[in-house]
C-alpha cells in the first residue's frame, strides 16, 4: 500500500514534532512525504499536480500541528482547491472512493486537556470530526487519528516512541477503522 502524507506545518525547520515524524517517515519507501509550505511557498496550489499524487497513492495522511483546533491555513486552502466538486464528489466525482485517508496531528494542549472535563471540553477525535466528515462526503475510509499531546515536554525517548508508533499506524496492512 502506498501511503501520501501531506504535511502542513508553517515552519517546519523550527518543529521538533512534525520534523521529527517526517525525517522518520521518509525512511519508509512506500510512504511519499510531500510538505505543503515547502511546495507552496506563495500557496498557488497546483490543483492537476495534487490530484494527480492523490490518484498515485491508496493512503493519505493530513499531518499537521493543531491550529485553533483546525488545520493550519494552506491545508484548509489546499481541501478547497484539490478537493473538486466532478473530481472528489458528485458527479465523475469518485477518485478517492475506496481509499484511505485519516489525520496525524500534534498538540500544546495536554492528553487531559482534551477530554469533556478538561479545558478544551473536546477529545481530539471530535476535534477532527470535519476530517472525519471529508473522508466519508469522498468515499474514503476513515483512519482514526494519530496525535501526540503536550509536544513542549515530550521526551527524547518519547519522540522516538511516537516516531516508530506513528510509522506503524498509517503503514499498517489495514489503517482504516482501527480505533
Amino acid at each position: 500500500m502506498k501511503t501520501l502524507v501531506i504535511a502542513a506545518h508553517p515552519n517546519l525547520a523550527s518543529s521538533r514534532i512534525n520534523k521529527a515524524w517526517i525525517e522518520e517517515l521518509q525512511k519508509h519507501d512506500n510512504v511519499t512525504v510531500h510538505s505543503l509550505y515547502e511546495v507552496y511557498p506563495d500557496e498557488a496550489i497546483d490543483t492537476a499536480r495534487e490530484q494527480e499524487l492523490l490518484k498515485a497513492h491508496d493512503r493519505i495522511i493530513f499531518q499537521y500541528p493543531l491550529y485553533w483546533y483546525s488545520t493550519p491555513p494552506l491545508l484548509k486552502k489546499w481541501f478547497d482547491a484539490v478537493l473538486q466538486y466532478g473530481w472528489a464528489y458528485g458527479p465523475g466525482g469518485d477518485h478517492l472512493q475506496g481509499k484511505e485517508i485519516g489525520a496525524a496531528l500534534s498538540t500544546y494542549g495536554t492528553s487531559e486537556s482534551y477530554q469533556p472535563d478538561g479545558s478544551n471540553r473536546f477529545t481530539l477525535r471530535e476535534i477532527v470530526r470535519p476530517i472525519e466528515a471529508l473522508v466519508h462526503f469522498v468515499g474514503a475510509n476513515y483512519v482514526p487519528p494519530f496525535t501526540l499531546s503536550d509536544v513542549t515536554n515530550v521526551t527524547d525517548e518519547q519522540l522516538a516512541q511516537s516516531q516508530v508508533e506513528y510509522v506503524n499506524h498509517i503503514t499498517a496492512e489495514s489503517a482504516a477503522l482501527k480505533a
